[in-house]
């Protein structure tokens, strides 16, 4: 079980692409209309990673779209009876109490289920249209929504199709899109310990999801994500229980000798890093160690690997 709580700040960034239409506004990209920074939810993130684990890794996931032999979507409760199980055999629920079912499946969710280790889930559990309940557990990992770095410039894109408008047409159809020239998206996560014990999360469990963000960012294929590069990702473990330094990513800028808006490329801007440096030593003896993975095209203000180690920090180099 992780024992140990800790702090996360991830930076990706893209070019020429959508990283989180907004469903009821044309699908444009989040835009915080006061900053102009580029806004991408925790859903989106967390959605990255869970189809990085079900997808690359073979790991049980307990939300995904699945549906019956007639495509019709599962609902969460027929989702939660997936696992009432026993032995690798499906048990009948008539056969049981609303309470023993619950038992069940709690435990089925928890020990296959890496997602619900890792962010939590609300099960609900129904025995008969008179007796329902639920599970909910709270996850241990939790992100704020994205932010960008920086101001960034929506860009509206029109373009043809590859088939024509209607039977017997020779116009072809158009596409809309909206885009983003270029964004550097920075996330900020909390590990805490005490949500771990309630669902069973172990170190090898956020091992697994630190390669998910990473590897899963660079593996979106679709047409509006393809592209995606993750750029930083630092984890800072403590070692003094119930304690976080808090909001890392306000630690760390850019230095850039453009408008914002301009920016088309992770070398238009230099990463500035030192207040992340001096927030982390003014806290030194409560962190265990610090973990870190760079991108080489990202230039930093200093080199954070070396100058975390000169001041005497435990920093390992994270290759995924």
């Amino acid at each position: 079980m992780l024992t140990n709580r800790s702090e996360l700040l991830f930076l990706y960034d893209l070019a020429w692409a959508n990283p989180n239409g907004d469903p009821v506004d044309e699908n444009k990209p989040r835009i915080d209309e006061q900053t102009g920074k580029n806004i991408v939810t925790d859903v989106r993130l967390k959605r990255t990673i869970r189809d990085y684990l079900y997808e690359y890794l073979g790991k049980e996931i307990f939300v995904r779209e699945i549906a019956d032999e007639n495509e019709h979507i599962q609902d969460a409760k027929t989702r939660a009876e997936d696992f009432l199980v026993k032995d690798g055999e499906k048990l009948n629920k008539a056969k049981l109490s609303l309470a023993e079912m619950k038992a069940i499946i709690n435990e089925q969710v928890l020990n296959n289920c890496i997602d619900v280790r890792l962010f939590g889930v609300t099960l609900p559990i129904e025995k008969s249209n008179k007796e329902a309940s639920s599970i909910t557990h709270t996850g241990p990992v939790q992100f704020k929504m994205g932010q960008s770095l920086h101001a960034v410039k929506l860009e509206y894109v029109k373009g043809t199709g590859a088939f024509a408008s209607g039977s017997k047409k020779s116009n072809k159809t158009f596409r809309e899109e909206y885009v983003l020239p270029y964004s550097l998206i920075s996330f900020y996560g909390v590990i805490n310990e005490m949500a771990a014990q309630s669902t069973k999360l172990t170190e090898e469990d956020v091992e697994l999801m630190l390669e998910a963000m990473w590897n899963g960012t660079k593996s979106l294929i679709s047409r509006s994500k393809v592209g995606q590069v993750p750029r930083l990702l630092v984890r800072v473990v403590y070692k003094e229980k119930h304690f976080q330094i808090g909001e890392l990513d306000k630690y760390v800028s850019l230095h850039v000798e453009k408008a914002e808006e301009e920016i088309r490329d992770v070398q238009d801007y230099v990463l500035d890093v030192g207040n992340l440096v001096q927030v982390l030593e003014k806290d030194k003896e409560r962190i265990e160690r610090i973990e870190i993975a760079k991108d080489e095209r990202l230039v930093c203000s200093e080199d954070l690997f070396e100058s975390l180690k000169s001041k005497g920090f435990l920093v390992e180099k994270k290759a995924f």
